[in-house]
């Protein structure tokens, strides 16, 4: 890469600027090798790309301190660069993306009259849910969800649900999630039956009351705040339950569109999918057709692709934010019918090389479309200023009113 193409290039191709956080041991926080590629692919597609630190990260010149990627010598050099056309918010953890000096640096990129700033923060499970509700079309999509209060509301919705799952609203690739349930146990028939996600295998602990189940859910959810959704019996493949992973993101055109669907596997311990979990990357047209043949497998990826279009859609309407991406969890139960779990606002990257490649292209294409929206809306204005001076003649003098005579009657003005 020419380095000094980024900052001397006469006229600058737009302009990405990966906004990340930080580190005390490394040069800044993230998954570096995806700058990378993200980088070698803004090279392939035309626009420059570069890394920034909020706390480099400085808007109110020309140019700020980011970091380029030398791919001869294999390293990254710290220089300046221009203010970029578009920011992608990739700081990594919700308690950065917090901070009083953090919060201020998104709100100095989104009141920016030059500078498009897209997905800008985490979202939060509730209002996920909130929002999916807002709407008829998602709202059928989603499991019976409830925020996780008190004793009382566990023990309603457990009448209503054999099994729950407890997740933390602001959790992170399946950390922290329970599963509570009406024991199955013979020699425990009436207890409730509590499984703790522990790395790759779940602990399994059982309590004779809903007061007793209680206080061990309140140890372990400590000061987080959690919801409790009702558990969709998911298709299985050799008794093990698999649900889909979609990437969502925005083309060249500004518009929604599927990256690709893969599938998760929960591990044979695990009350989860998550990889981090015990979970394992797998084919999604192999799971679910081993339960629903062919043709049907067909049918429910194609649906699958246009659910998670419409769920995108309603998310950013109602969250009145900028997004560019996003990945989600849907379900498929064992009658075929998709339901919504969870959406990231940072997803992590897809192994699957097809879903890579496509990936890396849909995020420089569309900060390329964002970059050249804000120049088209500036062309389109001055052309507008152009219009209006050429109906003037700059000679002519100013055309004037004409005076309004108002001939007084006789009896008037004596």
């Amino acid at each position: 890469m020419d380095i000094d193409a980024v900052v001397h290039e006469k006229r600058p191709r737009p302009t990405l600027a990966i906004l990340t956080y930080d580190d005390g041991e490394r040069i800044f926080r993230g998954n570096r090798e995806n700058y990378i590629d993200l980088i070698r692919t803004g090279q392939e597609l035309g626009v420059n790309v570069y890394v920034t630190t909020t706390s480099d990260f400085k808007i109110s010149g020309k140019n700020t301190l980011g970091y380029v990627y030398d791919f001869n010598a294999k390293r990254w050099k710290k220089t300046e660069v221009p203010v970029p056309n578009v920011v992608y918010n990739r700081i990594p953890f919700r308690k950065f993306e917090l901070l009083p000096e953090v919060q201020q640096t998104l709100q100095a990129c989104l009141k920016h009259g030059q500078i498009r700033l897209f997905n800008p923060s985490f979202f939060n499970k509730w209002t996920l849910f909130e929002w999916l509700n807002k709407s008829d079309v998602t709202r059928k999509l989603v499991p019976a969800t409830q925020k996780l209060t008190t004793s009382e509301d566990l023990a309603e919705l457990l009448q209503k649900h054999r099994a729950l799952y407890l997740k933390p609203v602001r959790g992170k690739a399946g950390k922290g999630i329970m599963k509570v349930a009406k024991s199955t146990s013979k020699l425990r028939p009436n207890d409730f039956q509590l499984s703790i996600q522990d790395k790759t295998r779940s602990i399994i602990s059982y309590y004779p009351t809903i007061s007793s189940l209680w206080t061990q859910i309140r140890n372990l959810a400590g000061n987080q705040d959690y919801i409790m959704q009702q558990a969709i019996p998911l298709a299985t493949f050799k008794n093990r339950p698999f649900d889909l992973r979609v990437l969502v993101q925005k083309n060249a055109k500004g518009h929604w569109s599927v990256a690709g669907v893969g599938a998760r596997l929960a591990g044979k311990l695990s009350i989860t999918t998550h990889v981090p979990r015990g979970g394992s990357i797998d084919n999604p047209k192999k799971l679910l057709s081993s339960t629903f043949g062919l043709q049907d497998t067909k049918k429910i990826i194609r649906r699958t692709k246009r659910t998670a279009i419409t769920i995108a859609k309603q998310i950013e309407k109602a969250s009145g934010q900028t997004l560019g991406e996003m990945s989600m969890d849907l379900g498929v139960d064992t009658k075929g019918n998709l339901w919504f779990f969870e959406a990231n606002s940072k997803p992590m990257k897809f192994d699957e090389p097809p879903i890579r490649k496509r990936s890396l292209e849909n995020l420089i294409n569309y900060s390329a479309f964002l970059a050249g929206m804000k120049k088209r809306k500036r062309t389109r204005a001055r052309k507008r200023i152009r219009t209006r001076m050429r109906t003037r003649s700059p000679l002519a003098a100013p055309k004037r009113k004409k005076a309004s005579v108002r001939l007084l009657k006789p009896t008037e003005g004596g």
